[in-house]
């Protein structure tokens, strides 16, 4: 399992990634994406609309299941991956370079909650 150490993570296996811009870009993790399977569809906000920490923002559907895509902070869409929502199987190739939404957090104390590599690795039981 790919767990970059660059990112920081939340316990619902959502990455998040901080910007040179102040934004933050938000996808799912290899773990994630592994659980699911192949991924065939991916619901998420519209640009300019808000997302609420610890709620969903959208959902992803496989072969085995649907499940939501928690917001790891809240604040509002800057930016919506269009190319994920028109070719979802591309979160299967890689996770990480196939992201969701952008967001510009109303309150980036809330990045001190996010897990660091280790700390997901640890919660994944994946910390070989």
């Amino acid at each position: 399992m790919k767990v970059p150490e660059n990112l920081l993570y939340t316990k619902t296996h959502e990455w998040l990634r901080q910007e040179n811009d102040g934004s933050v870009t938000v996808g799912i993790t290899d773990y994630a994406q592994h659980e699911l399977g192949d991924v065939v569809y991916i619901e998420l906000p519209e640009k300019n609309s808000k997302v609420e920490k610890q709620k969903p923002f959208g959902t992803i559907e496989s072969a085995k299941s649907v499940s939501e895509l928690i917001a790891p902070l809240s604040g509002d869409v800057v930016d919506v991956n269009e190319e994920v929502k028109k070719k979802p199987e591309l979160v299967n190739k890689d996770p990480y370079e196939f992201w969701f939404i952008k967001i510009k957090p109303s309150n980036r104390e809330d990045i001190k909650e996010l897990l660091s590599c280790q700390a997901y690795r640890e919660h994944t039981g994946e910390d070989s």
